[in-house]
């Protein structure tokens, strides 16, 4: 009870002689605190508001155009043209007569700062067309075409020191590409996976639709351009992620892995308590807009880093929603089937390392047992996502169960501590290494809560990761932080000998509180229900991470190719080995060039990669293969070009479906082509922040990258990832139900084929003894 009195602020008490008012000071300057908190961050929020409205100009620079206009008028000088007479005449003349001075100043000022909201109009304006320009993507290395030497001038328009969302009123609208565009580039990618015949009706199909139906969509969805900052992402949102009904795990979260090769402490507490304060330092930096944005030559939209923290998945009947609180002070904590609320301010300040790892320490020693229902109940969160619906209106509508489900979807996020030892490691760490994917991917089915932005996943021998929702943003978004958490982690925040968090704890912290629930029954058989669709899907899941050691970027730099390229190529390679024959192939590619962009697919698997595995499977000699090699790879090259700069496939046409469907109109086409199979779905994870790694000082603190489940029953998912110069990951998935995919043969298959391609493309050695006989030759000719 004493935890509870210190939660109130004050009491009364009503006796004979009157009320009796009791005042808690210490939760007074609790409450003091986190309200003063609270409006420092509402004051940042303005002023990096203000700061963003401006950019690329600066807040500073309207004193100085206004110094600027008031020094050309001292010299008698009218810089206005007779518009700072004209506003004089329009001052109010009340009661209060303004002396002439004093109106002409006012004049001045108010001309001036017209003058400097212009100026910033016009910036923003030049700063827009000229990121809209991409025929930079397009140009050989070493051959720059004086269009693109102008283009340099982004430069001049794109101000100092921006903050991370400075550039986002100057990013370009996505353009819609023209539908004959679209529908020849997908026959294009269409006609080497089908016959004579099939290729011959679906380009009938094709031309119908071109000819007539097209024309009209088309002409709804340049409307939507118009009006709308991206006219994909939020059809893309809706449709593709929340208005999905089947289960979150596997089919749609990924995850994330902790170090390859080191784990900092094998302190659980310890770990927890770095890593969170990591994400806590990660979020203020967000909150303050400190994060440099993102810049490949031009820069990269972060409207998603919005919804990083804070944010939960609710499920719904016919589709789920996005809920993004502005703050919240805590993260909600599972162990041994219990849930718990761990404040992670205190006093107005955050919690250093040490005193989380204290609280965590709190909850691990904490020996109650969860109550009936609870320690499953997440399996609500892991199954289909009707039913968790239905139960979450039945029986978390109201009452203690709802104060606690609110407690963790308003949590920054969640936080799991497992029983479970986890990592590359012991007897077998290859195989270990596999079990710790799968761990990160699905867990025992209810010790994640797959609604949250993301979890956290903290494993008892101090190794750790992270699972994430995929609905709100991409994968390189949530890389981004957990690339800050781990070097943080480790560079930065530190242990000591013993391996515990640096710093003190204050001997006034409250500890974690326990969440309760009042599970009934029939919530307990749904529950149960949940849990075995979930742990059917997560038994299927074959998973197998792959660590290619001695081959990296700085290998296949020297064949002079794209690393991209080169792996897609590869995969193609593999797939034709494993499986006999060539499959659509998607690979993500990012269209964050544009506001509000997210993602389009590439088409990877070409004619000219087919040409190519076909010539070097039939044995043709090295400079043929050579020559259909690169061909692929340039081919590879564009169509990623392409997707990048709005001129993809797959996208366009999925909202020409999605205006059809509101339009209550049928076409063949676009339902045949949105129907098809990707049996190989792949993605390369890339590492962004590289000056926060030092692969040459310490190489063993090496990322491992992150995974996610197959797309297709019968086909492979394949995440991907380089390191430095000399390493890369590969993670791959497909499921044990069928009985024509095996992960660690596929994994093999793409070792043997990169390996293949680097010993085809690299460089002819000299043969040694053959320079030796030139060698005595010359030297008998000197005689």
């Amino acid at each position: 009870m004493a935890e509870a009195h210190q939660a109130v602020a004050f009491q009364f008490t009503i006796t004979p002689e009157g009320i009796d008012l009791q005042l808690s000071h210490q939760a007074l300057r609790q409450v003091y605190l986190s309200g003063l908190r609270s409006w420092k961050k509402r004051v940042t929020r303005l002023k990096n508001n203000v700061i963003t409205g401006v950019y690329p100009a600066s807040p500073s620079s309207w004193l100085f155009v206004v110094i600027a206009i008031l020094a050309t008028m001292y010299t008698r000088s009218d810089p206005s043209m007779g518009l700072i007479a004209k506003i004089q005449e329009h001052l109010p003349q009340g009661c209060i007569q303004i002396i002439q001075k004093c109106r002409t100043v006012v004049s001045a000022v108010l001309f001036s700062t017209l003058l400097w909201f212009s100026l910033i109009f016009t910036m923003r304006l030049c700063l827009k067309q000229l990121l809209s320009y991409h025929g930079w993507m397009f140009e050989q290395h070493g051959k720059v075409s004086n269009t693109t030497k102008i283009w340099a001038m982004v430069r001049i328009f794109s101000g100092r020191q921006p903050l991370l969302y400075s550039y986002q009123g100057s990013l370009p609208n996505l353009p819609v590409p023209a539908v004959k565009d679209t529908v020849k580039r997908y026959l294009e990618s269409a006609r080497l996976l089908m016959s004579d015949a099939e290729y011959e009706r679906m380009t009938t199909l094709a031309k119908e639709f071109e000819s007539s139906l097209g024309n009209r969509l088309q002409w709804y969805l340049k409307l939507k351009a118009m009006w709308a900052s991206n006219y994909v992402s939020d059809w893309w949102e809706e449709y593709v992620y929340l208005r999905g009904r089947g289960p979150l795990m596997v089919n749609s979260n990924y995850y994330g892995m902790d170090f390859l090769y080191v784990t900092p402490t094998p302190i659980q507490a310890a770990r927890a308590g770095n890593t969170l304060h990591a994400c806590l330092l990660y979020r203020r930096k967000l909150n303050r807009e400190e994060i440099k944005p993102v810049i490949l030559n031009v820069p990269l939209c972060a409207a998603q880093c919005e919804r990083i923290f804070n944010t939960t998945r609710i499920p719904g009947e016919e589709t789920d929603s996005l809920i993004h609180w502005q703050d919240s002070e805590y993260v909600a904590v599972f162990h041994r089937g219990r849930y718990f609320r761990l404040w992670l301010y205190h006093a107005g300040r955050m919690l250093s390392p040490r005193e989380i790892e204290h609280q965590i320490q709190h909850i691990l020693d904490d020996p109650s047992p969860p109550v009936p229902g609870e320690a499953k109940l997440a399996a609500l969160t892991a199954g289909d996502r009707i039913p968790w619906a239905q139960a979450r209106k039945e029986f978390f509508s109201s009452g203690v169960n709802k104060r606690s489900l609110d407690c963790i979807e308003k949590a920054a996020f969640f936080v799991a501590l497992d029983d479970d030892e986890q990592g590359m490691m012991g007897d077998d760490p290859a195989g270990n290494l596999d079990r710790y994917a799968k761990s990160l991917l699905h867990g025992k089915c209810y010790d994640r809560w797959f609604d949250k932005s993301f979890t956290v996943v903290l494993y008892k021998n101090g190794k750790n990761g992270l699972n994430a929702e995929h609905s709100w943003a991409d994968a390189p978004i949530m890389a981004h932080v957990w690339e800050y958490v781990m070097t943080t982690d480790c560079f930065q925040l530190g242990y000591t000998e013993e391996g515990h968090c640096k710093g003190d704890v204050a001997s006034s912290l409250p500890p974690p509180t326990r969440l309760t629930w009042d599970i009934p029954a029939e919530c307990q058989e749904r529950i149960e229900r949940s849990l075995a669709v979930a742990q059917t899907l997560a038994d299927d899941v074959d998973f197998h991470v792959l660590p290619i050691q001695d081959f990296g970027k700085g290998a296949i730099k020297k064949c002079k190719i794209s690393p991209d390229a080169f792996i897609q190529i590869a995969l193609q390679l593999a797939y034709y080995r494993n499986r006999g024959s060539f499959t659509l192939t998607y690979e993500a590619s990012m269209t964050r060039l544009f506001r509000e962009g997210r993602t389009e697919t590439v088409r990877s698997c070409t004619s000219e990669s087919c040409t190519f595995v076909r010539a070097l499977e039939g044995g043709e000699s090295k400079e043929v293969c050579r020559h259909l090699f690169r061909t692929a790879a340039e081919k590879h090259q564009h169509l990623y070009r392409m997707a990048m700069t709005g001129g993809g496939i797959d996208r366009h046409l999925f909202c020409l479906y999605i205006v059809s469907k509101y339009l209550g109109e049928e076409s063949p086409f676009l339902k045949e082509v949105l129907s098809e199979t990707w049996r190989l779905s792949t993605s390369q994870t890339p590492l962004q922040q590289v000056e926060l790694f030092d692969f040459v000082n310490h190489p063993d603190y090496t990322t491992c990258g992150g995974g996610f489940g197959p797309v297709a029953d019968d086909g492979y998912g394949v995440s991907y990832i380089i390191i430095g110069e000399n390493m890369i990951n590969l993670h791959i998935s497909c499921k044990h139900s069928c009985p024509q995919t095996d992960s660690h043969k596929f994994g093999a298959d793409i070792k043997k084929a990169l390996m293949d391609l680097l010993e085809l493309m690299s460089p002819e050695k000299p043969d040694p003894s053959r320079a030796e006989q030139n060698h005595l030759k010359n030297s008998k000719k000197d005689l």
